[in-house]
């Protein structure tokens, strides 16, 4: 058995080199030590190269339950009741029922068994009266046989089966290893050297250095990039609130312009201040839009000039030529001007019962 203080990877390659092959939880069961200890030698091994070759399995273990383990320890259900039978007089039904710890169950198998019979025929509660001199707990003895033991201990597929069923047992699925020598097998490994240092290089100790394969595929540590504001992250989450609604977003790619969209739809007067080339950027080539809506431009200039709904206008002459100049957009509620009117062309949907 191998010690705890015993390096486990040097354990277990000699056990390989004793057997040639090895089973990583049995292997650790055989020196008590923990199943992922071993399969954490394993994969220290396997960093070596191919001093060793492992095929991955599953296998499924059975352990006792609270009720086994107790059963093991006390013995079982119907041993019990049977044994709190009076061998000469029998004992009252409802007097074993009340006495006896899991009398119900033990009752149902110990009749199952033959080694009971129950007596109706004499007044009073029906009497129980053994049917045999002596019994053997076998389900004791399966069940010890599988406490402390690996895999599935002395128990039948028809054991597993009715114990499984009696919810004495309960299965683990455990992924071990089949551990075989590599085409480079050796119980003696050295750790090889990562870096190639100044001092190895003055003393020429690199000359006897095995080093360690570089991966230079592998990827580097991830960078910490920049983060939204958070002020951005609370817009980003509204946005995103609003799209899965089922808004739209309207285009914002349209940086260049006519005055008309920018400026005259949203009823700004053109003689406003912020109209000049000290605050807007006015575009030379192509200098002037001539694609707008005809009715619609006339409202505009109607409102700008004479008013309506209410209003009195600017009272100005609105000139054509000052709202086909581009430029470069001042605002994106120009987007909306655009959008507003296109939507107000398509004719609304409504249902109603009346």
């Amino acid at each position: 058995m191998a010690s705890q203080t015993e390096s486990l990877p040097d354990a277990l390659l000699e056990a390989l080199a004793e057997k040639g092959r090895v089973d990583s939880y049995e292997y650790a069961t055989s020196v008590g030590r923990n199943h992922q200890d071993v399969v954490g030698a394993v994969k220290s091994l396997e960093s070596f190269g191919d001093i060793l070759k492992t095929e991955q399995k599953q296998t499924e273990l059975w352990e006792l339950t609270e009720e086994g383990k107790e059963i093991a320890e006390n013995g079982s259900h119907e041993v019990r009741l049977f044994e709190a039978v009076d061998q000469s007089n029998g004992t009252p039904q409802n007097e074993l029922m009340s006495k006896v710890p899991n009398a119900k169950i033990g009752f149902s198998k110990a009749m199952s068994n033959k080694w009971l019979k129950l007596d109706k025929s004499s007044p009073g509660p029906p009497q129980v009266y053994r049917n045999v001199e002596s019994v053997t707990d076998t389900v004791r003895k399966l069940l010890c046989s599988l406490k402390g033991e690996s895999g599935r201990g002395e128990l039948s597929d028809e054991n597993l089966k009715e114990f499984k069923k009696r919810k004495l047992i309960s299965s683990i699925i455990i992924k071990n290893y089949i551990i075989t020598q590599g085409p480079s097998f050796t119980t003696s490994i050295s750790k090889k050297s990562t870096e190639l240092t100044a001092e190895m290089i003055q003393n020429g100790s690199w000359k006897n250095e095995e080093f360690k394969s570089y991966n230079f595929n592998a990827l580097g540590a991830p960078l910490a990039t920049g983060h939204l504001h958070p002020l951005l992250k609370v817009r980003t989450e509204i946005r995103q609130i609003f799209l899965e609604m089922g808004f739209c977003e309207m285009p914002t790619n349209n940086f260049i312009e006519s005055s008309f969209w920018n400026f005259d739809a949203l009823f700004q007067p053109q003689q406003h201040p912020a109209r000049d080339a000290h605050d807007t950027f006015f575009l030379k080539d192509p200098q002037f839009s001539y694609d707008f809506p005809t009715e619609y431009l006339e409202r505009v200039k109607t409102m700008h000039q004479t008013g309506g709904h209410g209003s009195i206008g600017y009272q100005y002459d609105w000139k054509l030529e000052e709202a086909q100049k581009n430029i470069l957009r001042t605002h994106t509620t120009a987007v909306s001007t655009r959008m507003l009117y296109k939507l107000g062309q398509q004719v609304g949907v409504v249902h109603s019962n009346e």
